[in-house]
């Protein structure tokens, strides 16, 4: 086992006791602090009040189901990483949790390296910091502690949404986003924009980091959906 020695802190929460320990063993010997709730009221409170690293919430809870709390928690925190956890072959679980903005799923029954693997990836994203020195996006490189932009060795400007959707794609790469979750996270969750503030930044944005703004490779529209980043160029579904 790979003993991450973080700290981080995962909030659990699962109403079937059992899943509940054995979750909280492996993951407390993977190094995460690990906080629990037994019911979806009672792991929103705990969220808010004291925001954890990463949330494992199942979708059949007591009080609040887990959609009601992925919403919830949504609309107060874009960048709060989600794992939800889901009956096995409960397809449709999957697809409403993701438009809600889930970031990972785990299928029960929940085996160890699974846990581990989804909820590392989904602190990796969360690990993504600006400080990081000068990244590569597709023909752009940026250097964001500089807040600095260059297209093919030419400085670019880059105006201070634009960075912050940037950030936003990159601390969620190749997760499906929905518009109201990317307004909420770069504008707030109180800003009355619409799809439209989102889709026109989107495409500011991809004229400065795809060579051909017009076959995107690496910001791509999902239709009737949203977005989906990748620093991978290939072509996905949409455009």
């Amino acid at each position: 086992m790979v003993v991450t020695n973080t700290r981080e802190m995962v909030l659990i929460v699962e109403d079937d006791a059992a899943l509940r320990l054995a979750m909280t063993k492996v993951l407390r010997a993977a190094g995460y602090r690990i906080e629990v709730a037994r019911t979806g009221d009672e792991g929103l409170e705990m969220a808010l009040a004291d925001p954890p690293d990463v949330v494992l919430l199942d979708v059949m809870l007591p009080g609040k189901n887990g959609f009601e709390v992925l919403a919830a928690l949504r609309h107060r925190d874009a960048d709060l990483p989600i794992v939800m956890i889901t009956a096995k072959g409960e397809e449709a679980d999957k697809v409403r949790g993701l438009e809600l903005g889930a970031d990972e799923y785990v299928v029960k029954p929940v085996g160890v390296a699974e846990l581990q693997a989804r909820v590392g990836a989904a602190l990796r994203r969360k690990r993504l910091l600006v400080k990081s020195g000068p990244v590569a996006v597709g023909v752009l490189t940026v250097d964001f502690a500089q807040h600095t932009a260059s297209r093919e060795g030419v400085p670019v400007e880059l105006t201070a949404h634009e960075m912050k959707l940037l950030v936003f794609f990159l601390r969620n790469e190749g997760a499906l986003l929905p518009r109201e979750r990317i307004l909420a996270a770069v504008w707030g969750a109180d800003y009355f924009g619409t799809d439209r503030t989102v889709d026109n930044f989107v495409n500011r944005l991809r004229a400065k980091v795809e060579k051909d703004p017009k076959n995107p490779l690496h910001l791509v529209t999902i239709r009737g959906a949203g977005y989906r980043f990748s620093r991978t160029p290939h072509r996905l579904e949409g455009r």
